[in-house]
């Protein structure tokens, strides 16, 4: 007889007294208590350091409560680029911009199209495909003709979830009989969905950009306790709105936004990443909301029965406010350029850059131009060739893959002179990547560290089997060989 998944086996009443002796296992996780629920919740932008500082200041929040009852992982890294794109696929489908073809939300492709139908194409998959950016629910939907298309299928438009190679942790419960449900800042993050298109029961998704919420921290927390009422309606086993009842998720979840809009709009005092006001004032409202959500879990008796994921699609840099230099976007294109004219296919210019050529056999000549002005735009280090490939795919045979990232010196952003943003990401550095990670599971009475080196990958197929799925299920995790967690007793 096949063994069922976890949440379709008869759930158990779980009492005051039960969670008392189900915690009794210690630091090992309690095999026996199943898991019936999967809760993921990104703080995006925060950082190991910020957590360890916040918990130690802040003995009596909903970190600090949950930390010290969780495994955390001192050392985990989300991937390269740090884009959320790329960050959030990675934490459902296990994979890298290799396998799951996300490399940003501004991106290049050489073989989809724009309107005209001619293979060569910037893709956008941000508030600017919304049909109203500056309307709550987008307008109410996605604006087709602001999608890329497909020479291959009649110039038909491709939806963000058709962008994504690989299949979601979403479409993995799906298939295996589960609720899911996920909320989230852009309507563009349909991509969750998985290519099936139907992988997300109850997507939500309040623009960030509604209101210009992404560029300030007041703005952004009510922004995100509108995904927070969302989550405690799913606990409470309703719909986001309130206006059904399926029952509770099996897989869902949420991201917070004011911590990465803090960062980038107040910043850090100091190099020991002493938060500004601003980011204070974001951190202390992302735990209460955090707080929120753990007593309705608790008073909903689910506590004892779901697997909660605590991290971050990506960190921010740079932590250290002197490291932070403003250098003109406008002058890799130029230098591109330089090489030859209208050479630049497009450019996607965060703490990193990403680089797309009209012509892929000028690589090594735009290389020779950007080094030898390496110092006026503080160039760390430039990708290309074997070193790009090795880290993802050829671009001479994937038509996403940039042709070149150049790696700017620690603290640079690449933007506008007169820009005033404190940090961003996207970029490959320790402050970009170097992400929080708790994972509570029933069983765990006390907390548990983990110093060894793991990736934002290993989350998807560590949700997977906590309910009683086969991580082989997905197709990146396949492909890139990616374990579960380590130091959870399975």
């Amino acid at each position: 007889m096949p063994v069922l998944p976890r949440f379709v086996r008869r759930p158990l009443l779980v009492s005051a007294i039960g969670f008392a002796l189900a915690t009794q296992a210690g630091n090992a996780l309690a095999a026996a208590v199943p898991t019936h629920h999967v809760l993921l919740i990104s703080i995006d932008g925060l950082h190991e350091r910020d957590l360890e500082r916040f918990i130690d200041s802040r003995p009596d929040s909903a970190l600090a409560a949950l930390a010290g009852r969780s495994v955390r992982y001192r050392q985990a890294m989300t991937v390269a680029p740090s884009d959320s794109f790329p960050g959030l696929a990675a934490l459902l489908t296990g994979g890298t911009p290799r396998s799951t073809g996300l490399y940003y939300d501004d991106t290049y492709s050489r073989t989809l199209a724009g309107a005209d139908c001619k293979p060569g194409s910037e893709v956008v998959l941000d508030e600017s495909v919304d049909i109203d950016p500056d309307a709550i629910d987008g307008g109410g939907g996605i604006r087709v003709t602001a999608l890329p298309r497909d020479p291959a299928r009649g110039c038909a438009p491709v939806f963000p979830h058709a962008y994504l190679r690989v299949n979601t942790v979403f479409e993995v419960v799906k298939a295996a009989g589960g609720r899911t449900a996920w909320a989230d800042k852009h309507l563009a993050y349909d991509w969750v969905n998985g290519p099936s298109g139907r992988g997300v029961d109850d997507l939500y998704t309040p623009e960030i950009a509604a209101g210009n919420a992404d560029g300030s921290v007041e703005k952004a927390e009510v922004n995100d306790d509108l995904k927070v009422t969302a989550i405690l309606e799913h606990i409470a086993g309703h719909d986001h709105a309130g206006r059904a009842a399926p029952g509770v998720p099996a897989l869902f979840g949420m991201n917070f936004q004011a911590v990465s809009v803090g960062q980038k709009t107040a910043g850090y005092r100091d190099a020991q990443a002493t938060p500004s006001d601003g980011l204070a004032q974001a951190l202390q409202h992302t735990d209460a909301s955090l707080h929120r959500i753990l007593l309705a879990l608790s008073h909903a008796h689910l506590d004892a029965d779901t697997l909660l994921v605590v991290t971050a699609k990506h960190g921010q840099s740079p932590i250290d406010p002197a490291l932070r230099r403003i250098v003109d976007g406008k002058l890799i294109p130029s230098i591109v350029n330089g090489v030859q004219a209208g050479l630049l296919a497009h450019a996607t210019q965060d703490d990193v850059a990403l680089l797309w050529l009209r012509d892929g056999s000028k690589t090594a000549e735009v290389v020779t131009a950007l080094n030898a002005r390496r110092s006026e735009a503080h160039i760390g280090d430039i990708l290309s060739g074997r070193r790009l490939a090795a880290l993802f795919n050829d671009p001479m045979q994937d038509d996403r893959v940039p042709d070149i990232v150049v790696l700017p010196e620690p603290g640079v952003i690449y933007t506008k002179p007169a820009a005033s943003k404190r940090a961003e990401h996207g970029g490959f550095s320790e402050d970009d990547r170097h992400v929080a990670l708790l994972v509570a599971m029933p069983g765990m009475a006390a907390g548990k560290t983990v110093d060894t080196p793991v990736s934002a990958t290993q989350v998807a197929p560590t949700m997977l089997k906590a309910l009683g799925l086969s991580p082989a299920d997905l197709q990146s995790v396949r492909r890139e060989g990616t374990p579960v967690l380590p130091g959870l007793g399975w």
